[in-house]
């Protein structure tokens, strides 16, 4: 097992006795896991069912899903933070500028 399988085998594991201490079964903690596809979403994930205490399985899993849309916003956002980047590097370009200078 990798360094990162077992990071990821134990954020869900930690999950899993969230999840079963509130008398949920453990295969609903898998499941989320996979959704969440990260130890840091689980993680998050596993603070939510400790502090809140959902009182039914819809509540665990419209938390879920928010954590996934936040977690798709933070991927978008670095697309395009690094798209930004690239396009700024272009128009600041010495190849570019000296094009223009050509131009005049």
């Amino acid at each position: 097992m990798t360094e990162s399988q077992r990071v990821w085998a134990e954020a869900r594991d930690r999950l899993k006795a969230a999840v079963s201490s509130l008398g949920y079964p453990g295969e609903l903690a898998d499941m989320l896991s996979k959704q969440l596809k990260s130890p840091r979403a689980i993680d998050r994930m596993t603070s939510y069912v400790r502090n809140v205490r959902p009182r039914s399985m819809e509540m665990i899993v419209d938390e879920m899903l928010a954590i996934c849309a936040d977690v798709d916003t933070w991927h978008r956002k670095k697309e395009s933070e690094t798209a930004q980047a690239g396009y700024n590097a272009w128009l600041n370009s010495e190849m570019r500028l000296s094009n223009l200078d050509e131009d005049d």
